[in-house]
């Protein structure tokens, strides 16, 4: 969804789809990206479980990002099998983020991935700490994962 925008700000050569489960956030990033002129980016409404199993979309992209609206275990899970071997998925975060990495890393592992480097920065004119989890995708996700819509976020691998 909208982490997608900054990044065409910065890189208009980017060819982009965004995935959001809220149909009038899909309707505000189609409205900014006209209003924007930006071209080769695209909106879709659905969950992020079920467009994984999708053939179009598994394992074809190149970079994935996520915003920190859910643990690293399941953004692992709802992210990892979108992004091809050899591609990478951001993870934005609050804070320190090291201990919950750590508790991440068997189901990131599990997933195909492997946790490259944690990225920590303050927000500018703030006291605001955030940090980027970087996670490099090493082998294809196994055909069961994501598993169906809301089981991540309750079971957390």
């Amino acid at each position: 969804g909208f982490p997608g925008v900054p990044l065409k700000i910065a890189f208009p050569h980017l060819e982009e789809c965004l995935l959001d489960s809220l149909k009038k956030r899909v309707t505000f990033l189609e409205e900014t990206f006209d209003l924007l002129g930006f071209d080769k980016i695209t909106a879709i409404h659905g969950r992020a479980e079920e467009f994984a199993k999708n053939k179009a979309y598994r394992e074809q992209y190149d970079l994935c990002v996520s915003r920190a609206v859910s643990n690293l275990s399941t953004l692992s899970e709802y992210c990892l099998p979108y992004v091809k071997k050899g591609g990478v998925f951001i993870s934005y975060k609050s804070g320190k983020v090291q201990e919950e990495a750590e508790g991440a890393a068997k189901a990131i592992k599990l997933l195909g991935g492997e946790i490259k480097d944690i990225c920590y920065f303050t927000l500018p004119d703030s006291e605001i700490e955030r940090s980027l989890v970087v996670i490099e995708k090493v082998k294809n996700t196994p055909g069961k994962y994501p598993r169906k819509a809301g089981t991540p976020l309750k079971e957390p691998l």
